[in-house]
């Protein structure tokens, strides 16, 4: 899985390569200019095209005009950055102007140095609001943001006036085909770890979005958290040779795992040769009542899709029929209240459990639930089996095992966690930011268990502090599962591997990847029942 970095993390990196002699931070600032004019003419290889094609006769050239550069360089290495791009474009013939946010005396070594490298005008600015900044957008092809990037820590009440004035630019210089917003490392208004904008009040609705984010070594964990994804339409990653980063000091949770959250990536095996259905896994899947059904045969298609040897869904009698005329594959018990789910759990051969999809708020909920969690059996609970215990949350949290795996969407967080949802939710005016991830870690070591927060920035932890993220955005963007019912083909899948023997949070990362690449698979359109359907040919593609 793909490593996601804090600042903090990346620092310590790039220290202790520093340290080692194996480069010096001159040389990395070097590698990082390098690699974000590269970015810039890969993603945008006519502007390559405009200066160097040989084909083009001077005359074009000269009708065209150079290409345009605005660099905008903070008071710290992002700046120095900044200046390094400046230079190599300037090389490239480009046409470029710099400003410079802060006293250039003040500068980091590094950054100073390629400050006096540059040797052109430098505009001193001392806020964004100015007239020569402003008229300096007006034609150009790019605008280079290296004003602070990861090592923002406080709030930034210009960004008002410098997205402002980019917006400005926009409207009455450049179109926005035209002008392209290149953020370094990080775009400036955004926490570098929590993908939160510090003090959010004064942010500007209508800030324009970087149109490419480039980040060094590895990712950056806010690009995938909060505003990340907003803040930015495309990030790409660039080598600067601190690849081997194994020889790093690595921070470790209090139970010494890797402090490290990773991107989730597809680990699925596929059945074995066992040919008995049982060596499989049998899950159980509880229903509601009449007239909401539709969840818990969601959430049990999804399990038996997914590759459980059986799936059986337990139904109260006022749902039985319904459930009958809807179901052929799974099979069907009559299930009445805790008692009637006591007796069928008697069959050690049910080996995973979920409940709360449709399963309603009626008396007998909560009694279901405690029930199933004192088999001490995997479990999944969601949506209701979650709902239900709002009022008293320690009531579900003191019994939660090992094996459990809960799955709340942002509101049923808040109600299981009322403190860390507040916390995460309070204005923030220093950073690091509290995070998602921060959240999620603290409700899993609350919990006991692994918790599922989910959102297009998934974020999955372990009570022993792994953590991981399943991104639906970028690249693998999957806006069509703010759809009704896709969560309780999530919680399905997630039993279904469990019920085939995946480790509660192997399960989770797997479920909730899959969940992902099958809605990127049906495409606009998409409706839950057609999640589970998607799976065989997600799996041909994988190679099962």
């Amino acid at each position: 899985m793909s490593e996601l970095l804090t600042a903090a993390q990346m620092r310590a990196i790039e220290q202790a390569a520093i340290e080692s002699g194996e480069v010096t931070g001159l040389e990395l600032m070097e590698r990082a200019g390098q690699g974000v004019v590269e970015a810039i003419l890969e993603e945008w290889p006519e502007l390559a095209v405009r200066v160097s094609n040989p084909s083009q006769s001077p005359e074009d050239l000269c009708k065209e005009g150079p290409l345009r550069a605005v660099v905008l360089c903070g008071p710290g290495n992002n700046g120095g950055d900044g200046f390094v791009v400046a230079r190599l474009l300037k090389q490239r013939g480009w046409d470029v102007e710099v400003f410079l946010y802060g006293d250039a005396e003040k500068l980091p070594p590094a950054a100073k140095l390629n400050y006096e490298r540059w040797s052109h005008k430098v505009v001193q600015l001392e806020n964004f609001a100015s007239v020569v900044w402003s008229e300096a957008l007006k034609g150009a092809s790019v605008c280079i943001d290296a004003v602070f990037g990861t090592g923002l820590k406080r709030p930034f009440p210009e960004a008002n006036e410098l997205w402002g004035t980019l917006n400005d630019a926009f409207r009455i210089g450049s179109s926005l085909s035209r002008m392209k917003i290149v953020a370094i490392d990080n775009p400036s208004r955004l926490c570098a770890d929590s993908g939160r904008i510090l003090d959010e009040g004064y942010v500007s609705h209508f800030a324009p979005t970087a149109h490419l984010t480039v980040t060094f070594h590895r990712a950056k964990l806010g690009l995938f958290l909060g505003h990340g994804f907003n803040s930015t339409v495309k990030s790409v990653c660039c080598d600067i040779a601190l690849s081997n980063n194994a020889k790093y000091p690595r921070s470790k949770t209090a139970n010494g795992e890797d402090e490290i959250v990773h991107l989730v990536a597809p680990n699925i095996f596929g059945k074995n040769g066992a040919n008995h259905k049982y060596s499989h896994g049998h899950a159980l899947v509880l229903s509601g009542g009449h007239g909401s059904t539709g969840a818990a045969r969601l959430a049990a298609r999804g399990a038996l899709r997914i590759g459980a040897g059986l799936v059986t869904l337990g139904s109260p009698r006022s749902a039985m029929f319904e459930n009958a005329a809807n179901l052929t594959a799974i099979m069907l018990r009559q299930i009445d209240g805790a008692l009637g789910l006591t007796e069928l759990l008697e069959d050690a051969r049910f080996s995973a459990l979920c409940l709360g999809p449709g399963l309603g708020v009626r008396a007998d909920t909560q009694a279901m639930v405690l029930t199933a969690l004192k088999i001490n059996r995997p479990t999944v609970l969601d949506a209701d089996a979650l709902t239900r215990f709002s009022s008293k949350p320690e009531v579900l949290l003191d019994i939660l095992h090992k094996d459990c795996v809960i799955t709340p969407h942002g509101g049923e967080f808040a109600r299981l966690f009322p403190d860390i949802a507040e916390k995460l939710a309070a204005p923030t005016t220093t950073g690091p930011a509290y995070s998602k991830v921060d959240a999620t870690r603290d409700a899993a070591a609350r919990a006991g268990c692994v918790v599922l927060f989910k959102g297009a920035d998934t974020v999955i932890a372990a009570p022993d502090g792994r953590c991981s993220l399943n991104s639906a955005q970028y690249d693998r963007s999957a806006p069509w599962l703010a759809t009704a019912g896709s969560g309780d083909v999530l919680s399905g899948f997630i039993a279904g591997l469990m019920a085939r023997g995946f480790a509660p949070m192997q399960a989770a990362e797997t479920g909730a990847w899959l969940h992902v690449e099958c809605a990127r698979k049906f495409g606009p359109g998409l409706i839950a029942e057609d999640l589970a359907d998607q799976l065989p040919s997600v799996f041909r593609d994988l190679g099962l």
